[in-house]
């Protein structure tokens, strides 16, 4: 009986190592892109969906939150079902369904379907984002990882600002009358194009054993994350009910029974929702704390920011999505030096320098915001911003390889879920944080005239915060690896943990 080789073994007619993986990773790359653009692209547009759809601002954090919130509780899950059904299923049935949700929300009526619709989308995200990083881990050997990684960081720092900027584009453009719609609809040509070339040129992998799905484990994990999370979104809004510290207090004794189960059902029959073991493998317990922090960090900064120079400075969303540019320049610049120079060469001291780096861009903002008050211009945010996105870019890409290093194969995909979970948990953290370090510092009963100053005061003691997260996430870094990896013996060569490629790559 004859196997099918990984898809980065195969080679062409000539022996050389077959070029066509890289399509399928522009594929899976592409859908990751839409997801982070989605993320962000909502942000720039609030003012024009809170003025057409006559949105409260309770309404216009659910937009934001409620896709974080669907996002992170199902992250796991999507993982895991992609290790157990085949991870190129999964992305299918993930990119069809975000596409279908992205249609919703662009025809939304009233507030409330457009909350509904972005949850479908982040539910529909959930299945999409975790096959991403296990298609690559499995389809690439280890030698190639650090270059794939360094596109996807370079991905990710594209879409977290080129979000803003195409959103701010479409939304003065005001294409066919849609307003703010088509920052959603522009989704549809992509995710049908996703689709129909993913079906042909993605390969199908999946755990190399047959694995069950643990319901009980899907269960308290999303019950876990609801009762910490969505207290702490309405908090500020239900001024801080008895309820919700309860709830969030009684997370943690979900959280504490979950991993109970873990143990019992990897016990029992070795098909539980997340792997244990993989938390003894220092550089991914490490890197998961990290991943963490970093999106309390990025939730409370990108949301706040928007208000900041929408509501605050009064600008327009053109104007507030370019003054984002250089951040996206900075990050895909420090994103691709860090993994391909840097990171081997220096080791962990880069996620370091780039964290204390970030923390000094915001340094440098909250300096300026306060010098310049509402008379400052987009030209002085460029250094700060430039700063951060040279920070945030050094961290980034090699984060991910670190954290996915010396993973297992057959757990891929569980551990993207965790991965992905815990940036997701983290931003939603953050941006429920938002109530508090931004909204919570506001005035609910502000004259006109004061809404620029306080929105001014409120931005700076937002980044006070962040930079306090990325100081706490400077010293979890000190539990990385020194050096990185070059790779996972015989992490290329075909063994029992490989997982089960059922057909070739790019097999039309």
């Amino acid at each position: 009986m004859t196997s099918t080789p990984l898809p980065s073994e195969q080679t062409d007619e000539a022996g050389a190592p077959d070029r066509r993986r890289w399509f399928a990773l522009a594929i899976v790359m592409t859908a990751a892109f839409m997801d982070l653009v989605d993320v962000t692209i909502v942000n720039i547009a609030i003012p024009s969906i809170q003025e057409h759809l006559g949105a409260t601002f309770s309404s216009i954090q659910w937009i934001t939150a409620g896709y974080a919130l669907a996002f992170a509780a199902g992250l796991i899950t999507g993982g895991r079902l992609g290790d157990i059904y085949g991870r190129k299923r999964l992305f299918l049935v993930g990119i069809g369904g975000f596409t279908l949700a992205s249609a919703l929300c662009g025809f939304a009526a009233n507030p409330e379907m457009l909350v509904a619709s972005r949850i479908l989308q982040g539910a529909m995200a959930a299945l999409m984002v975790p096959q991403v990083l296990s298609i690559v881990h499995a389809t690439f050997p280890a030698h190639e990882r650090g270059k794939v990684f360094g596109l996807f960081g370079a991905i990710v720092g594209l879409g977290a600002v080129s979000g803003p900027m195409l959103g701010a584009l479409l939304t003065e453009w005001n294409l066919f009358g849609l307003e703010w719609r088509p920052i959603f609809l522009i989704n549809l040509p992509v995710g049908i194009a996703g689709l129909i070339l993913g079906s042909r040129f993605i390969s199908e992998s999946k755990a190399p054993k047959a694995l069950r799905l643990d319901l009980i484990g899907v269960l308290l994990v999303t019950l876990g994350l609801l009762m910490l999370i969505y207290p702490l979104t309405r908090g500020e809004e239900l001024d801080w009910p008895l309820w919700g510290h309860l709830s969030m207090a009684g997370s943690l004794a979900v959280f504490a029974l979950f991993v109970v189960f873990e143990r019992y059902k990897t016990r029992k029959d070795g098909s539980p929702l997340v792997e244990l073991s993989l938390f003894k493998v220092k550089s991914f317990a490490a890197g998961i704390a990290v991943q963490l922090t970093f999106g309390v960090s990025l939730g409370i900064f990108f949301l706040v920011w928007t208000l900041y120079m929408q509501i605050g400075l009064g600008w327009s969303a053109l104007r507030a999505g370019t003054t984002g540019i250089p951040f996206s320049i900075a990050v895909s610049l420090a994103a691709g030096l860090s993994v391909q120079k840097l990171v081997p060469r220096f080791g962990r001291k880069v996620l370091q320098t780039g964290a204390l780096t970030m923390a000094a861009g915001l340094l440098l903002y909250i300096w300026e915001a306060d010098r310049y008050g509402t008379a400052i211009q987009s030209w002085q945010m460029a250094l700060p911003l430039v700063v951060m996105g040279l920070g945030m870019g050094l961290i980034v890409a090699p984060l991910t390889d670190a954290v996915l290093s010396e993973v297992p194969r057959e757990h891929s995909g569980s551990a993207s879920g965790l991965i992905n979970t815990m940036t997701q948990m983290g931003n939603a953290l953050g941006l429920g944080l938002v109530s508090v370090v931004f909204f919570g510092v506001i005035d609910d009963k502000l004259a006109p005239e004061a809404v620029g100053v306080a929105f001014v005061d409120a931005f700076q003691n937002a980044l006070w915060w962040a930079t306090a997260v990325l100081v706490v996430i400077f010293c979890l870094m000190f539990a990385l690896p020194a050096r990185p990896r070059v790779g996972m013996e015989g992490a290329d060569e075909p063994a029992a943990d490989a997982p089960v490629v059922k057909e070739p790559v790019l097999t039309p």
